[in-house]
Formats: structure tokens, sequence, C-alpha cells
């Protein structure tokens, strides 16, 4: 009986956490989004003629991996990225390296 409350708690713990974690880098994710070039992403790609990010990955029209390459290598009028997303406060805090800066604002623009 002991031993499985034990296990009980541990499974528990181990969601708590992992939820917790979620939240964190969606709320990193938000900051990123927010707060990039001190505008935000969203002065460009809130606007109707530029590519709609949350939209074109919930389409599966932009995967991780395509998202990453533009945030680097920059592509068409979008500037590479990275290194301003690097430099956010939220990111430096939470102590991410570029693949965990790229994962937070790709989850909360609603990819997985």
């Amino acid at each position: 009986m002991k031993k499985s409350l034990g296990i009980l708690a541990g499974i528990v713990l181990i969601t708590l956490s992992g939820s917790v974690f979620a939240d964190e880098q969606l709320a990193i994710g938000k900051k990123i989004y927010d707060r990039a070039f001190g505008r935000g992403c969203g002065t460009c790609h809130d606007i109707a003629s530029n590519p709609q990010l949350s939209a074109l990955i919930k389409a599966g029209q932009l995967d991780r991996a395509q998202f990453e390459k533009v945030l680097k290598e920059g592509k068409g009028g979008m500037p590479k990225a990275i290194a301003e997303i690097m430099k956010n406060a939220a990111v430096v805090k939470a102590g991410y390296g570029e693949d965990q800066a790229v994962d937070a604002l790709y989850k909360y623009l609603g990819g997985e």
C-alpha cells in the first residue's frame, strides 16, 4: 500500500513538473513574440499581407525545421532573428539555448 502511494505521488509530481515546464515555455514564447526587435513579431506578422505564423503552423504548412531555418537565415523581408531572440530577457533568465527558445516560440504559435 505504501509503495503504491509512493509510486502514485511520483507520477503526480512528474505530471505537474511537465505541466509547469509547458506553462513556462508558453510564457517565454509569448514574451519572445511580444518583444522581439523591440516591437514584437506581431508588428509584421499580424498584418494580413504578411505570413500569418500561427495559421501556417496550425495548418501544418510551417514545420519546426522550416521555422528555425527562417529565424536563423532570414527570408525575403524577414531578417535573421535568432540573435534578437537570444537577447530576450525571458530567454536569458530561463537559461534557454537556441533550440529551447525556438521551441518556446513555435509552441506559443501553436506548434507541438
